[in-house]
């Protein structure tokens, strides 16, 4: 399965935050986890509902977010 699709978006599910697939948790807040210092294993103790595919699937997520951010001409 193509990783981007382990991510859902519903408006009606945390005003229409990126999602892992089947949880309430967002993209953000596995990526903010992650920032803060603390390891994957960690994360994934504290929430054993998501995977380690669920994890590689918020870094393909964001990334693909970020390859579409257009910047325009310097001032």
């Amino acid at each position: 399965m193509d990783q981007l699709q382990w991510i859902s978006i519903d408006p009606t599910v945390r005003f229409g935050k990126p999602c892992v697939r089947g949880t309430r948790l967002t993209v953000g807040e596995v990526l903010e986890f992650l920032a803060s210092g603390r390891d994957e294993r960690e994360l994934l103790a504290e929430f054993p509902q998501l995977t380690h595919e669920d994890v590689l699937a918020c870094f393909a997520f964001a990334a693909a977010r970020e390859r579409r951010i257009r910047v325009g001409p310097a001032a």
